[in-house]
């Protein structure tokens, strides 16, 4: 009886301290999500508001005073359009080469057979520390004819020691009998790169594509280095950058804005959150097809190194 009664007790016990940890664990979630959530949400709002109604504040997850006037300004912007393709094309190209050449190189140096596959790896990672500095990099591409270019967005990062490490590790982790048994069929190592690792390596495959998509999306500084009296290879967030500057410099009233002939006023605040949500919205909606992917690739890609 004594015994039915301490397990009944110790059961009691480890209930209870469940319980709490779900308790806190819920609410800890809840209150990540909710911090994570309403920055995003507050500046989707200052968005869609009007300028001198933006600037008095208060506005938290609903426009108080509606307008499109913002994205219109954003969207009408010199050369914003020819930015956009651009950037676009700079973000494709720059993801499937990026795929391409990083995926070769990981199925390389992840053979076994391979020799120096561990001076290589380790020559690698000593560049993702070292790096040569700005002016020496601007003399190479110069050298290398980049300057005022659409290349010099696309060839310099297209190998990639982290993404080509993390490849790698993923591609250490498929069995090597796959290989093995394709060999005894004849297949080559081409052929065994195409049908056999490629098809098993979509989810790494997928993360290192969000994290270069994201990065060449993002980019503005390049843009502003290497192409800055060239308005055909400008890119969209450059273009943004200056037409905040330009908002910025040119608010000289109480509102910091101008009127519109429809009676909207912009002001900084609402022409950064408009920007601000007009490049992220592409990601965004990208991200959820490959989310799947991703969390997959990210873990997986850990495991071994």
């Amino acid at each position: 009886m004594i015994n039915v009664n301490q397990t009944q007790e110790k059961r009691s016990k480890v209930f209870n301290a469940n319980t709490v940890f779900y308790i806190f664990n819920a609410i800890f979630m809840i209150a990540f999500v909710i911090i994570t959530l309403y920055p995003v949400l507050n500046t989707l709002a200052i968005s869609f508001n009007d300028g001198t109604d933006a600037v008095r504040g208060g506005i938290h997850l609903l426009p108080r005073k509606f307008t499109l006037h913002n994205f219109a300004v954003v969207f009408r912007s010199q050369n914003m359009v020819q930015a956009a393709i651009v950037t676009v094309g700079r973000t494709v190209i720059g993801t499937l080469l990026a795929l391409i050449l990083n995926a070769l190189l990981a199925y390389i140096v992840s053979r076994k057979d391979f020799l120096f596959k561990s001076e290589l790896s380790l020559f690698w990672v000593i560049t993702m520390y070292v790096n040569g500095g700005l002016i020496p990099v601007l003399l190479l591409y110069k050298n290398l004819h980049l300057l005022s270019t659409f290349w010099v967005y696309i060839i310099p990062g297209a190998v990639s020691a982290f993404n080509m490490l993390v490849m790698r590790t993923y591609m250490l982790g498929i069995p090597e009998e796959l290989e093995e048994s394709a060999k005894m069929d004849g297949a080559g190592y081409f052929t065994i790169f195409v049908k056999i690792i490629s098809p098993l390596c979509k989810p790494v495959y997928a993360t290192v594509a969000l994290f270069v998509a994201v990065g060449h999306w993002n980019s503005w500084f390049d843009a502003m280095l290497y192409n800055r009296n060239k308005v055909e290879y400008t890119t969209l967030q450059y273009e943004l950058m200056k037409l905040l500057s330009s908002a910025m410099q040119q608010s000289g009233t109480a509102t910091g804005g101008g009127q519109s002939s429809t009676g909207n006023t912009v002001t900084p605040i609402t022409i950064r959150s408009a920007a601000t949500i007009a490049t992220m919205a592409p990601i965004i909606m990208l991200y959820p097809f490959l989310q799947r992917y991703f969390v997959t690739g990210l873990t997986l890609g850990g495991v071994k190194g």
